[in-house]
């Protein structure tokens, strides 16, 4: 039997304003979770917005809701004593006994709307005042403000009292989902976080690897029968497609459009074998979309197709646009960074991104977090950041170095060496016969060092 779609309770919005107005002055915690985001205007009775910014304003001086004693002694005008009197009266029609969680919601809901009322109505006129210059970040940020209005309630951990719930966390087994790097998944104490709560960045110079090591983790992770989002901000959605088509099926790019075939035959394959190995690419023009405008696509992506997504990748943070623009890089980078940060906690899967090394680290090999290019605010929010680099000779021998920069969950330092297939663009683990060829290369330049010393 299917069960019909619960309808979404409208609110009284007009009643919301006397509850918001009681529990306001009759609640100190309820003033305190609501005082930095409630406005006066939002409330449209005059009454209530008067006595409101008596209260609120009481509040921010006292740290405490006025007596209604203390009210009176700050209405000066027979306005604001009638005024009081009439929101007195009003009260009477309240359940003093509700339920608080519903009330929270429901004041949430109230702030989020009325906000967005606000922000309609400020826009018209500042669109209107030809003497005025609008910039449409300015207009974005207050929306973006308005749609985000949240309360909340969670007073976080009483350690003593919640102590057991502690313990069983230390004894449950963080789950993870394998890079494809037995090296790398070594460092991060099993792969990347399957619950998310992490953002993990790949930093290398300009065409050092990161898109070709971001679509390796893609390819990886969905051959792991889980699902995966890419979103370019670079390439094309066709080019990336491509590329992942080769580091999937093995098939080198130049070969793709004549053994289309043998494509399509892996590609069937795959969903006949691994359902829920889903890859789904999406490409924006660089500086063109927020971390919002990211957030609403995967929300649509979800909700129009049915997924949980495993994985997100976003290639790459440094191309978002911010969503207030200052100026000054080290600032937009940071604040971005924190917000693509905050969808691995939203969606609750790892968010993997890349960012540039400077030019200084053209010239280094295992270069340090102090050669990340326009922001510093950017390695400091991430919680592991790898970086990727090779030189001219390692082309040739087809490896690529990876090394850890900073690391949340295991050891901030140490590096491999990996086999890259400039055909298929595969980065894979190394087979001994490799690794004894990049030990050669290695002692070569040790070597090579210590006779430079003797001279």
């Amino acid at each position: 039997m299917i069960k019909p779609k619960t309808k979404k309770l409208e609110l009284d919005m007009d009643f919301m304003e006397t509850i918001i107005a009681y529990n306001s002055m009759f609640d100190t915690s309820y003033l305190t979770s609501i005082i930095d985001i409630a406005n006066p205007i939002f409330f449209k009775d005059n009454d209530i917005n008067i006595v409101f910014k008596v209260v609120s304003d009481f509040y921010r001086l006292r740290g405490v809701t006025p007596t209604a004693t203390e009210v009176k002694a700050h209405l000066a005008s027979e306005e604001q004593h009638n005024a009081f009197k009439r929101v007195l009266a009003s009260f009477k029609t309240i359940d003093k006994n509700g339920n608080k969680d519903e009330l929270l919601a429901n004041t949430e809901q109230f702030f989020r709307e009325r906000a967005v009322y606000e922000a309609i109505q400020t826009t018209i006129k500042d669109y209107s005042d030809e003497k005025k210059e609008v910039k449409a970040t300015d207009t974005l940020d207050l929306f973006t403000k308005a749609c985000n209005i949240s309360l909340v309630d969670n007073l976080g951990m009483d350690y003593f009292q919640d102590i057991q719930k502690h313990i069983d966390h230390l004894k449950k087994v963080d789950q993870h989902i394998s890079t494809g790097y037995s090296w790398l998944d070594r460092v991060l104490g099993g792969g990347f976080l399957t619950e998310g709560r992490a953002l993990y960045v790949v930093a290398a110079v300009t065409n050092g690897g990161k898109s070709i090591l971001l679509g390796n983790f893609a390819s990886n992770i969905v051959k792991q029968n889980k699902t995966a989002i890419v979103i370019s901000l670079e390439m094309s959605e066709d080019m990336y497609a491509k590329r992942l088509s080769s580091q999937m099926s093995k098939i080198p790019i130049r070969c793709l459009r004549d053994d289309a075939d043998a494509l399509n035959d892996f590609a069937n394959d795959h969903m006949a074998e691994k359902p829920q190995g889903k890859l789904f690419i999406k490409e924006f023009p660089p500086k063109s979309v927020t971390v919002n405008h990211l957030r609403a696509y995967i929300e649509k992506l979800i909700a129009k197709k049915g997924i949980k997504p495993d994985v997100i990748i976003v290639d790459y943070v440094n191309l978002l646009q911010p969503t207030v623009v200052t100026g000054s890089s080290y600032t937009d980078v940071k604040a971005t960074t924190e917000q693509l940060r905050a969808l691995s906690y939203l969606f609750a899967c790892p968010i993997v991104t890349a960012s540039q090394l400077n030019r200084d680290a053209f010239k280094k090999d295992n270069p340090g977090l102090e050669s990340t290019s326009e922001s510093m605010g950017l390695s400091m929010t991430a919680d592991v950041q790898i970086a990727l680099w090779s030189d001219e000779s390692d082309k040739e021998l087809g490896i690529i170095h990876m090394s850890m920069q900073k690391n949340r969950f295991g050891l901030n330092s140490g590096k491999e060496a990996y086999k890259i297939d400039y055909d298929t663009l595969i980065i894979e683990n190394m087979t001994e016969d490799f690794a004894s060829s990049s030990n050669v290369k290695e002692a070569e330049g040790s070597i090579g060092n210590l006779l430079a010393g003797l001279k």
